[in-house]
Order: C-alpha cells, then sequence, then structure tokens
C-alpha cells in the first residue's frame, strides 16, 4: 500500500478530488432533490438471508444472480469459444460458399443491435431447441429427486433450467461472432511461409491448420480472447429481457419488492466491477508470465 501511494503524483490526488465531489454532489442531490430515503442496512440481507425455521444461511436474490450470471458466462464462453474457432477458421477457407456463408453470419451479428439478436435468437433458435428436447420436463424430474445437489450446483434451481439453456445458447451464439473474428485475425497473421513450408514437407490443408498454424494463432488470440470474455459477462445482463433469472433480472426483482433502487443497482455494478476486474487483472498477470517465457 505504501508502495503504491509513493507513485501517486498532485494530478492523481486532484483526480480522486473531483470523483470524491462529484459523487458527494450525486449524493446530497439524490437525498435533498429526490428526499430518498437511503436503507443500506438492508442491503446484506438481499445478497445473504437468515432462514429463522431451518436456522441457517442461504444466498438471497443477489448472491443468486450473480451465481446465474457466472454459470451462464462460464458455460456460454465455452460455447462461443468452440462455435467461434469453428467460424474463424471457416473465414479462412478455401471453399468461397464456406467463407461466405461464416462471414455473412458475422457480419449479421456484429451490425445488428444485440437486443434485436437476443430476441430473434431466443423465439427461433433456442426456445424451439428446448421445445424439441423436452428438456422442461427432464429438469422437473431432475428437480424433485432428493439428492440433486450436484445437479444444483452447476446448473441452480433445476425448474428454471430450461431458463439457462435458453442465455447460454443465445448469448454464444451472439458472442462467437466476435470470438470468430479474433480468431480469423490470429490465423492470418501467421506468416505464409510457414504454410508454405507446411505443404512442401507433404501435409493436407487440414493438417496444416492443425499442427502449424492454429496452435500458433490461440497463443496470439488469448489476450482479446481474455477480453471478449470480460465483455460476455457484462453482455449477460441483455438477457434479463427473456426473463433469465442472472444477476440484473433478479436487481430488478429487489427493486420492485423493495423499492431500494440506487442501493441495489449500486450494488449490482459493484459486483459486475469486482467480477470484471479481478478477472481483468488475473488476465493481466498471466499475460506476463506468458511474456517472459
Amino acid at each position: 500500500m505504501q508502495h503504491f501511494l509513493k507513485k501517486l503524483r498532485w494530478p492523481d490526488y486532484l483526480i480522486v478530488a473531483v470523483l470524491i465531489a462529484f459523487f458527494g454532489y450525486v449524493w446530497l442531490s439524490i437525498e435533498g432533490t429526490l428526499n430518498y430515503k437511503w436503507r443500506w442496512e438492508l442491503i446484506p440481507s438481499y445478497i445473504v438471508g437468515w432462514h429463522s425455521t431451518r436456522e441457517e444461511y442461504f444466498a438471497n436474490l443477489l448472491l443468486q444472480g450473480l451465481a446465474a450470471t457466472i454459470r451462464i458466462s462460464i458455460y456460454s464462453g465455452i460455447l462461443a469459444l468452440i462455435l467461434g474457432t469453428i467460424l474463424g477458421v471457416a473465414r479462412c477457407s478455401a471453399n468461397l460458399t464456406i467463407r461466405m456463408l461464416a462471414r455473412t453470419y458475422l457480419e449479421f451479428l456484429r451490425n445488428v443491435p444485440p437486443v434485436v439478436v437476443v430476441f430473434i435468437f431466443f423465439f427461433f433458435l433456442s426456445q424451439q431447441l428446448i421445445d424439441a428436447l423436452n428438456l422442461e420436463r427432464w429438469a422437473r424430474g431432475i428437480a424433485r429427486q432428493e439428492n440433486n445437489q450436484i445437479w444444483t450446483f452447476f446448473f441452480g434451481e433445476m425448474r428454471r433450467f430450461p431458463s439457462l439453456v435458453s442465455g447460454v445458447i443465445v448469448l454464444a451464439l451472439f458472442e462467437s461472432a466476435f470470438v470468430g473474428e479474433i480468431v480469423r485475425a490470429g490465423i492470418q497473421s501467421i506468416p505464409k511461409g510457414q504454410r508454405e513450408a507446411a505443404r512442401s514437407i507433404g501435409m493436407s490443408r487440414l493438417q496444416e491448420m492443425h499442427n502449424v498454424v492454429l496452435p500458433q494463432a490461440m497463443k496470439k488470440v488469448v489476450p482479446p480472447l481474455a477480453n471478449q470474455f470480460i465483455s460476455l459477462i457484462k453482455d449477460s445482463s441483455i438477457l434479463s429481457l427473456i426473463s433469465v433469472q442472472e444477476l440484473t433480472y433478479k436487481t430488478v426483482e429487489l427493486v420492485a419488492s423493495s423499492r431500494m433502487i440506487f442501493e441495489a443497482w449500486i450494488t449490482t455494478a459493484a459486483f459486475y466491477f469486482i467480477v470484471c476486474f479481478g478477472l481483468s487483472r488475473i488476465f493481466a498477470r498471466l499475460e506476463k508470465r506468458s511474456d517472459k517465457r
């Protein structure tokens, strides 16, 4: 801490003072103009609640929403990476049809507002898939079982499993477009001489891509992929529009039931900041370690 304070100069202190004055002004304006009564003392109970009958703590609205956001982000991130890698390779394909189909998909998603994309994928794809696989009936059967702790740990409340699947599919399809462009840029950054060398020793195009191009390209795209994963966490808030009960949706529920507008949204913003900033620092350290090697 002392080492950090020694690095600060007078412009840093000036910026901090301006920020404190700004937030102080906002605070006083809310209390004075809007006649708003702050109730911060109630927020902890909406994060971790106490069950008086069972005499145990339980995850309340905000913590439930945070857990759902983390689950959705992890699962959709993995699916987006798989789909995005396929799209990135397809963008560099020698076949014109495959290349144009992949480009059409990427350009459509990158140039249409995410809210519109979410609704299109939800009503025309994910919901149809859930109905076709009869996931609701299967999830209810799991929820009725007594020993379903493992299912609950990985997927949350099983009665809402179809909603989780919808969110994962919709978010992964949207984010895969950006992942695909990152992978495409990584593939095209590999010098042509290495590809020609691979072909000169008799490698097919598939072997060249698998053994030479992709291993080098994936190393180069790790930093932008890490940043895209952080963006994915923030983009997951859009899923509240299709009733996926992640953090933003739970915050809306809390505001509607308690009228703690500012406390709830500030706490939610703090949760998003802690998760995203923590991941950015972790990825930055991992990147520095890989550079040293």
